[in-house]
């Protein structure tokens, strides 16, 4: 079995509006509605409806030869029933089919496995109930941690919720001289398979397509199967991962991105002997050749594959440790305000906008976020945390 796995993930956080220090005790709502329903609109007029459209086509063209799978944040889920009831509709067609798979991930896109175990499983479960309330029962078998956040304790737990596979990067200083286009498996939990993304030709795609000054630009999809070609025989699983918003938003279309995809799978079949799996179909298919140790967690972000986009400096630790710390009294809640907030104040992307490295990655970070500084982002956080905090408190009393 020679197969090429597609996964895409799907996310839009909430963003926090600008709110000031005098906002404190006064304002207690934090979402910019505003900006959040006008990215949502963007982003599907650019990605989402046109390339559900074209994955539709071709799942229909090869008679489901063509396979993919998605990974929905919650806050993804929330804001198209919000404000994309028709982005919604195109991707329950598109699972109707039987031929795009999704995969389960924490509701709020957080960082929750790092800090609660816990929490980390509530989450998981209220993703399980919306993926099954909006898909029609769907249930998915295969899990995905945040930013493919993942680590030997990590899979030891989405091994005890019953999870078949996960998918993680196929990190260099993880992996050594071993391949990613292998099946592995936890290191303490041998029943849980790992599938490892090959970043360098998932990144071809997702990030060096229209770069002229890459040495392999242009990008055609007979290029891009002489290198599935290449690999070694004995290596079955070629993983490429990466953000749905590849398509149309990161590389737009005047790119040629979405018609490379319309052709790829063409060429697939006609000039290799891959074909194309999901994440469920390789995990029950193909057996793990050894356990992989990943004893310090990994993630799919930046050069160091590592959590520095996240937890990197005292601005985005200070602001994850005064968060967490108000668990046990959230426990305490029972309101449905609280715990929106408390849920969507845990995505991972608010940590994200703090992050200060100004390097390679730099750009990057500056790209995805609403503030002008890193340190603006912090601050903003900060304030609406201030409040929060004091609703928290007078809630639990």
């Amino acid at each position: 079995m020679r197969t090429v796995c597609f996964y895409f993930q799907v996310h839009q956080p909430f963003r926090i509006k600008p709110y000031r220090f005098f906002d404190i005790g006064e304002d207690h709502y934090y979402w910019d509605d505003y900006l959040n329903r006008n990215v949502i609109r963007k982003v599907a007029q650019k990605c989402y409806l046109p390339m559900n459209a074209l994955l539709m086509e071709l799942i229909q063209k090869y008679n489901g030869r063509f396979k993919v799978a998605f990974s929905i944040s919650g806050t993804f889920l929330d804001q198209m029933e919000a404000y994309a009831p028709d982005v919604l509709e195109s991707f329950q067609k598109l699972v109707a089919t039987g031929h795009a798979e999704l995969l389960n991930e924490t509701y709020s896109h957080s960082l929750a496995a790092l800090k609660s175990k816990e929490e980390f499983f509530s989450l998981v479960k209220k993703h399980q109930e919306k993926i099954k309330q909006l898909f029609n029962g769907y249930s998915p078998t295969v899990f995905r941690n945040t930013e493919l956040i993942y680590s030997d304790q990590i899979g030891e737990m989405v091994a005890e919720l019953g999870y078949q596979a996960m998918l993680t990067e196929g990190a260099k200083h993880v992996l050594g001289w071993k391949s990613p286009n292998y099946v592995y498996s936890n290191a303490n939990k041998p029943e849980l398979k790992v599938l490892l993304k090959n970043f360098r030709l998932s990144d071809d795609i997702a990030f060096r397509f229209s770069n002229k000054t890459w040495a392999d630009f242009p990008l055609t999809t007979d290029k891009f199967v002489s290198w599935l070609n290449a690999i070694p025989k004995e290596e079955q699983v070629v993983n490429l991962f990466m953000d749905y918003e590849t398509f149309g938003e990161h590389q737009w279309a005047e790119t040629g991105i979405f018609e490379f995809m319309r052709h790829l799978p063409e060429a697939v079949f006609r000039n290799s002997d891959f074909s194309f799996s999901t994440p469920s179909e390789v995990a029950s298919a193909v057996p793990a050749v050894s356990k992989i140790h990943v004893p310090t967690a990994i993630s799919w972000a930046d050069e160091e594959r590592d959590l520095t986009a996240w937890l990197g400096n005292d601005m985005q630790d200070e602001a994850f440790d005064r968060l967490y710390e108000l668990e046990k009294q959230i426990r305490k809640i029972d309101d449905p305000e609280i715990l929106r907030d408390w849920e969507y104040l845990q995505t991972s992307d608010h940590f994200y906008y703090m992050c200060t490295k100004f390097f390679s990655d730099g750009s990057v970070h500056e790209y995805f976020s609403p503030y002008d500084t890193p340190y603006d982002a912090f601050i903003n956080y900060m304030n609406v945390l201030s409040d929060f905090i004091l609703r928290v408190k007078e809630k639990a009393s």
